[in-house]
């Protein structure tokens, strides 16, 4: 059969509609292009406004501190929290959570016992020093800028790329305030030789929905938080098995070298209240009113903090070691070392202690 040919009009007719139909096609990519340029900059604009009155909140505090040194610290005793709380409440008008939960602490302090001036004094500084790394965060290394935000109180995105390991987890345990119960999980890569921190968190009496017990091990993916070497926060990705029991156990410190590593942190956090540690063959001994884990072959030792020199946990891990040594993991920090887990001097699994 002979190829029929389309009249004239009828190629016309067609070639237009293809042309129209490429334009309609364009103009929803401009559009989305437009939307998205706009998106960017309203999101600028409000971190800048955000950034304002995080500034104007700074500033505000750091005239509050300065009142209550001129002052002294005995009044501070005497006025009680209430100062501290509308402080704080303050803060959060600010957009500044991470000032406004600092704030709060210092109304405390004074009804923490004895030697609480100095104390309150230290938390001064170090609150001090908080104000000011974010009014002149411009000036500062990358990474301590980031600290300084992250301490303030900002949000920020697991943006590090993303580490495979058979993480260990090593602890879990959860804190709770009026307003929020946070649940921390300490895991272990023994490949990566990189401890991180998994946050979580629930309202009020309600516990956060990530749970991973003790002693297991989980293949799976980790992406680190902006900051300094000391901040160790990081994001869970894609799992790739089910947890199962560990195998392995992390390699240990001595109480020496657990304490020098949280003095190096402290350069690239100065607000860090602890880092992680596991020491190796200690043995936890009496020392006066506390506790301390010595260093079954060394001369040294680290005491345990207030909170973890006493209740069933101390006892868990007297128990565990029956006078031989142990590795015990834990948090290492100006305080002392709080012990979280804990391993017998031969076989056996981990034996949680919180």
């Amino acid at each position: 059969m002979p190829k029929v040919e389309a009249p004239v009009r009828g190629k016309t007719w067609i070639a237009g509609r293809h042309e129209r139909a490429e334009e309609g096609a364009a103009v929803p990519s401009a559009s989305a292009a437009t939307a998205v340029t706009g998106d960017a900059e309203a999101a600028r604009r409000r971190a800048q406004r955000r950034a304002e009155r995080i500034t104007a909140g700074a500033t505000e505090l750091e005239q509050r501190l300065v009142d209550l040194l001129r002052g002294g610290l005995a009044g501070a005793g005497q006025a009680g929290d209430a100062l501290w709380e509308e402080t704080a409440a303050r803060m959060v008008d600010a957009q500044a959570p991470g000032l406004a939960a600092r704030a709060r602490e210092l109304g405390s302090i004074p009804s923490s016992g004895p030697g609480w001036p100095v104390r309150l004094l230290e938390e001064c500084a170090l609150l001090h020093l908080l104000d000011q790394g974010w009014l002149r965060r411009e000036e500062l290394p990358d990474g301590l800028a980031a600290t300084v935000r992250a301490r303030v109180g900002l949000q920020a995105t697991a943006d590090g790329p993303p580490v495979r390991d058979d993480w260990l987890v090593l602890a879990q345990y959860d804190t709770a305030d009026a307003r929020l119960t946070t649940r921390r999980v300490w895991l272990y890569g023994p490949e990566s030789d990189r401890t991180v921190l998994l946050l979580s968190y629930g309202a009020a009496g309600r516990a956060p929905e990530l749970t991973l017990p003790v002693g297991l091990a989980l293949d799976a993916e980790v992406s680190a938080y902006p900051g300094g070497a000391g901040r160790r926060r990081a994001a869970l990705g894609r799992r790739f098995a089910p947890p199962r029991p560990a195998r392995t156990r992390p390699g240990g410190l001595t109480t020496s070298q657990a304490a020098a590593r949280y003095g190096d942190a402290l350069r690239d956090d100065p607000w860090l209240d602890s880092v992680p540690a596991t020491l190796d063959r200690v043995v936890p001994v009496p020392d006066g009113d506390g506790w301390q884990l010595a260093d079954a072959d060394g001369d040294t030792a680290l005491p345990l903090t207030r909170t973890a020199g006493s209740g069933s946990g101390l006892w868990r891990l007297v128990a565990l070691a029956g006078g031989a040594p142990v590795t015990v993991f834990g948090e290492c920090g100006h305080r002392g070392f709080t012990p979280l887990t804990a391993w017998p001097a031969g076989p056996g699994p981990a034996v949680p202690l919180c």
